[in-house]
């Protein structure tokens, strides 16, 4: 059950932060919104007197995660994973009537997993996918693309055949999707190149040659995602950076 966490904004989009409540017999929550009341409320109006047992969450980012307390307030008894115990890559989680597979799918955030029930062949991936939009690599706080393009590729080879997001409507054609990303991860890069070839040495510089004109509150995730590029090239040898400054090496494609 989809039970949105209030939280609207040019980041989590026009319905905030996905939560998902699985009932059954461990009543269990996929991320734990922002603290809001309403929400709260909203969950507890679903468990329709019932206990919460366990949270689980995606990654610690605060829409995703912030949230920890005010559950905790309600449901003391609630254990929260992580930080009450780690998640292991491929565990298999007992989540209301189901059985979750955890997958670790780092990218996004260093610590992000999906859920993957296999029964079903449905995951709940959290910031690895979303509809109408793209994911920010925020390389400043452990984005890192390489791991999330080897995310995405993990996620396609299960072949679901539902995912559920953690902002956005639930994606029911997953592999057009993933080709998507990939495709426009491509596009980027050789943006990035491109941006580099012209003489433009830092992410900030870049901005507005390839996103246009933003909003100001995005203005910083851009530029933390042409970071995470940039980091990308430079971890395969097509580009340098040095004194502050990014460079081409003469050898990466144009």
């Amino acid at each position: 059950m989809l039970i949105p966490a209030g939280n609207p904004s040019l980041w989590t989009g026009p319905t905030g932060t996905n939560t998902y409540l699985l009932t059954g017999r461990v009543p269990t929550l996929i991320d734990a919104g922002v603290g809001q009341r309403a929400h709260v409320d909203a969950v507890a109006g679903a468990l329709e007197g019932r206990e919460l047992a366990a949270v689980l969450l995606t990654h610690s980012h605060s829409d995703h995660a912030s949230g920890v307390p005010a559950v905790l307030e309600r449901w003391p008894r609630a254990i929260v994973r992580p930080p009450a115990a780690p998640l292991a890559d491929g565990e298999v989680i007992e989540a209301g009537d189901r059985h979750l597979r955890a997958l670790y799918t780092p990218g996004h955030a260093p610590d992000h997993f999906c859920f993957a029930d296999d029964e079903r062949r449905e995951v709940y991936c959290g910031d690895l996918l979303r509809l109408g939009g793209t994911v920010v690599i925020p390389a400043s706080r452990g984005g890192d693309l390489m791991a999330y393009l080897a995310s995405l590729e993990r996620i396609r080879a299960l072949a679901p055949s539902r995912i559920w997001p953690g902002h956005g409507p639930a994606i029911d054609d997953v592999e057009a999707l993933i080709a998507q990303y990939l495709a426009h991860r491509q596009e980027r890069e050789q943006q990035v190149l491109d941006a580099l070839r012209a003489g433009h040495q830092t992410p900030e510089e870049m901005v507005p040659s390839i996103y246009g004109r933003l909003p100001s509150a995005l203005l910083a995730g851009a530029a933390d995602s042409l970071l995470a590029h940039l980091k990308k090239l430079e971890a395969e040898g097509g580009a340098i950076f040095e004194d502050q400054r990014w460079r081409l090496v003469r050898s990466a494609r144009l």
